[in-house]
């Protein structure tokens, strides 16, 4: 059974309604226009609680997001944790063909808040000025989620935090456990700017990614490397999940 198309509205603040009546999330972007997606996203229900938006799937009683991705790096310096195929490829650990407009939809309407905590406030002129955006906790609690990676080895499928696969160059550690920050990017003239840049989850902060790493050192791109030894062969098939961040 299929559920209904999703209808985006050309206003700033659209509502969706999928499956019937099980879900109606407000979006709205910092008072900005709708984004322009490459096509009118298609919502299709796969069974009782999980749906499909291109290669994305969600999961709406566990929260979870799940999309295809192909090990990109075995070494060298890590600015990304995965980006589109047509973003910045030299310096991501995972690369995928799937839409970030699709894992925002995926996110928004499985209730996830974007916080805009790590975003410098522009100033007259469009530039970063030195003060950051002032988020509520609650809001701050709705943004955090865990990424973890699943793939087959010898057989047999196993599920990681993807900050296993990270190495901390001047410790030789991996990334410490830890939650990721759906900050949700934002729009410019109408455009949703992670599906121009590509930028989907970044370990050096910036606001052109729909996720990125709260942890120290992340504004440093000379410090995350690829824990090379933990890391299947390049061209590995994997599958990136978006998760709730667990209560501790």
């Amino acid at each position: 059974m299929k559920a209904p198309l999703l209808l985006l509205s050309a206003p700033s603040r659209a509502v969706f309604v999928l499956a019937g009546t099980w879900l109606i999330a407000t979006v709205s972007q910092a008072e900005e226009k709708a984004p322009e997606a490459p096509a009118k996203p298609k919502i299709e229900q796969i069974d009782k609680d999980r749906y499909r938006i291109g290669d994305v799937t969600f999961d709406k009683k566990t929260r979870e997001i799940r999309f295809p991705a192909l090990v990109n790096m075995r070494e060298g310096f890590l600015e990304f944790l995965v980006v589109h195929e047509h973003g910045a490829v030299h310096e991501s650990l995972f690369r995928t063909h799937v839409s970030p407009t699709h894992i925002n939809l995926a996110l928004t309407l499985l209730r996830y808040k974007p916080s805009k905590e790590f975003y410098r406030i522009p100033t007259e002129k469009g530039t970063p000025s030195d003060e950051f955006y002032s988020v509520p906790e609650e809001t701050k609690l709705a943004a955090r989620i865990d990424i973890q990676v699943e793939f087959e080895k010898d057989g047999v499928m196993k599920r990681l935090p993807v900050n296993d696969w990270v190495r901390h160059e001047t410790t030789a550690k991996a990334m410490p456990p830890g939650h990721w920050v759906y900050g949700g990017s934002d729009f410019y003239k109408g455009n949703f700017i992670p599906e121009g840049s590509g930028q989907i989850a970044a370990i050096f902060i910036t606001d052109t990614a729909l996720i990125n790493y709260p942890g120290t050192d992340n504004i440093n791109d000379d410090v995350w490397t690829v824990m090379t030894e933990r890391v299947p062969d390049l061209e590995t098939k994997v599958t990136l999940i978006l998760a709730p961040l667990k209560e501790p």
